[in-house]
């Protein structure tokens, strides 16, 4: 039977506007919520039997490369939707990032809904869409998920978790200790603007320019990167905790230091300006379509050419370098010409961010 038709035969419908506890009872109205909401979004080969498991075919995999990438992640941003996305965009990428950044080709995502009781079906569909979208730009499958239902008031809407598989090819090792002194490092385009656009869209602040997130999945910049530059050391995607954040891990497990200039920073002016007035810190923002890229001096420019050439990294820049101390310190000079450490984030800035 075609994935098609196995689809097609199970295929249920929700009656309600609303979710309801029997929508999580493992009964009758949560296969056809499966089906209406999610068979359909996500439909392929390996998701259409609806098995406890994805059955995934090892010799292909073992053909695209020699180990195996496996993440998870847990996404409760608050609102569900804002400029530049909503919750499925973001766990679909954001793993696929995490995937991307260690050098793996993503491939399977698994899909585990924690729905509130009375949240719109309509709106679970709208981002089952987006997830199906996201997806399919990104070349992966959703191939296995689970779904459950809470008591109003037990959970905020929609939390969702994403694991991912990939496969990295021979011969690409990066990591967080390879950092080496004399090192330079880039970011890939405007910082804080995935953090700004969740805060605007909570009405904390009104914009008068209003800024979208910047979710993305990242594999084909980082294709192009590693294609270009097969020397660099570390790649992160900077999200929760945002730039310092990473750069605090690169010099730690490194065990150098790393200088920073803040004249060099991609940072909108209005993202600077509502952080002055909020009293927050853009190198704290939380990014969904940025990474932070450590390489050789002498493969510094090749790479920031290649970055640049791809549409996620129109606005690449060198943004600093790697010394032998201090040790574990990040160190950002001022554009007054002092200097301040850039320690990892304590507390929350911004709660649900993503």
């Amino acid at each position: 039977m075609s994935a098609g038709a196995a689809i097609r035969q199970r295929s249920g419908r929700v009656g309600l506007a609303k979710v309801a506890l029997s929508h999580g009872s493992g009964g009758k109205a949560m296969r056809d919520l499966i089906d209406d909401v999610f068979v359909g979004a996500f439909a392929n080969p390996t998701l259409a039997p609806l098995e406890d498991q994805a059955r995934l075919d090892l010799a292909s995999l073992a053909a695209s490369g020699d180990r195996l990438a496996f993440t998870t992640d847990s996404y409760v941003v608050d609102p569900l939707i804002f400029p530049g996305g909503d919750i499925g965009t973001l766990a679909v990428n954001g793993t696929v990032n995490d995937l991307a950044v260690g050098g793996a080709v993503p491939l399977y995502l698994s899909c585990g809904m924690i729905i509130e009781e009375g949240l719109e079906v309509g709106l679970l569909r709208r981002i089952a869409a987006s997830m199906r979208h996201a997806a399919e730009a990104a070349g992966v499958q959703i191939v296995t998920g689970d779904t459950k239902v809470v008591h109003k008031g037990a959970a905020d809407k929609l939390f969702i978790n994403t694991s991912g598989i990939g496969v990295i090819p021979p011969g690409r090792e990066l990591g967080a200790a390879r950092a080496r002194p004399g090192d330079v490092v880039l970011v890939n385009g405007l910082l804080g603007d995935h953090g700004a656009a969740i805060l605007n869209a909570r009405g904390d602040l009104a914009l008068s320019t209003p800024i979208e997130s910047d979710c993305a999945a990242l594999h084909g910049l980082i294709e192009a990167m590693l294609t270009a530059c097969p020397e660099i050391r570390c790649l992160r995607d900077a999200t929760r905790g945002g730039l310092a954040s990473v750069l605090n891990e690169f010099a730690q497990s490194s065990g150098v230091g790393i200088l920073i200039d803040e004249t060099a920073l991609p940072i909108r002016p209005e993202v600077k300006a509502f952080c002055e007035i909020l009293g927050l810190d853009p190198l704290y923002l939380a990014n969904e379509g940025k990474l932070v890229a450590v390489v050789p001096a002498p493969a510094a420019a090749r790479l920031q050419e290649a970055m640049r050439a791809h549409p996620l990294g129109r606005r690449a820049a060198a943004i600093g370098e790697v010394a032998a101390a201090p040790i574990a310190t990040v160190i950002m000079r001022t554009g007054f010409g002092g200097q301040r450490v850039v320690d990892m984030l304590v507390g929350d800035q911004l709660p649900r961010i993503c």
